[in-house]
């Protein structure tokens, strides 16, 4: 079987074709992801590692922890540690939330390691590409940035929050936690950065959860989701096992790399870790 040349990222590739030289194997693939989020505004790919990778890359990744940034704040939806006088108190920038995790940067993670071998594999990122309709990603080449692992621990959590302009964000869930640690997203809160739902906002930041989706994180499981224009956290993780989630970046030009400021308040460092 292919799955079994390790040159290859460990893609169960008996549920996804990505090894298969007839591009058609992918078309009924591509055309549900991209319907689901258009609708939906995310779509996830259940199983697409093998669980034995998986298995692996969660004893690999454990290690890291003690030289992963700790990062703990109160800081609102656009990610900003402070409000704006010029806004009422009760607007979405003067609503701060509790956000805490550990986050291994990719220059941390082993260039063997399947996360690695799968994030710079051309045909997933040409399926990627085919999903969210773009002619062509590329690699980040940023040291920290392009394929990191956020670690929740007990009572750890992310506050409700957009990405950044990216038009999507993508994940591969390494181990869920015992309790808590729900994926929430309450699809489409804005259309772009001046084209905002405050009320909606509001609403979900407030506590309703009429029209907040909850999306399945079984370990393996690839979600993409518009981040940018939803709303979404993960809810409190309660119990001794980590959450650990693997988070990949790819763009739409070549060249780019992260902003250092970016890269010093979330990996704790502007470059590359001491030898």
């Amino acid at each position: 079987m292919t799955a079994a040349n390790p040159d290859l990222p460990p893609i169960d590739f008996d549920r996804y074709h990505l090894d298969s030289t007839d591009p058609m194997r992918l078309h009924d693939l591509i055309d549900s992801c991209r319907e689901r989020l258009d609708r939906d505004q995310y779509c996830s790919l259940p199983g697409f590692l093998r669980a034995d990778a998986v298995a692996q890359l969660v004893r690999e990744t454990l290690p890291l922890l003690a030289r992963a940034n700790r990062a703990e704040s109160r800081r609102n939806c656009y990610l900003q540690r402070q409000g704006d006088g010029d806004y009422a108190s009760d607007h979405p920038r003067n609503i701060m939330n509790y956000a805490s995790y550990d986050m291994i940067a990719a220059d941390l993670i082993d260039g063997s390691s399947a996360l690695k071998r799968l994030y710079y594999w051309t045909p997933f990122r040409q399926l990627v590409a085919a999903i969210v309709g773009v002619d062509a990603l590329y690699p980040n080449e940023d040291p920290l940035q392009p394929v990191n692992v956020i670690c929740y621990g007990d009572g750890d959590q992310s506050a409700w929050h957009y990405d950044s302009t990216n038009a999507f964000t993508m994940t591969l869930m390494l181990q869920s936690a015992e309790r808590g640690g729900r994926f929430e997203l309450a699809p489409n809160t804005r259309r772009g950065p001046d084209d905002e739902d405050i009320g909606y906002m509001q609403e979900v930041l407030g506590g309703g959860r009429e029209r907040v989706r909850v999306v399945s994180r079984a370990a393996g499981e690839l979600t993409l989701f518009r981040g940018c224009n939803s709303l979404h956290r993960v809810s409190t993780v309660t119990g001794d096992r980590l959450r650990m989630m693997a988070v990949f970046v790819y763009e739409e030009e070549p060249g780019i790399r992260g902003d250092p400021e970016v890269n010093r308040t979330v990996y704790g460092r502007s470059g590359l870790a001491p030898a």
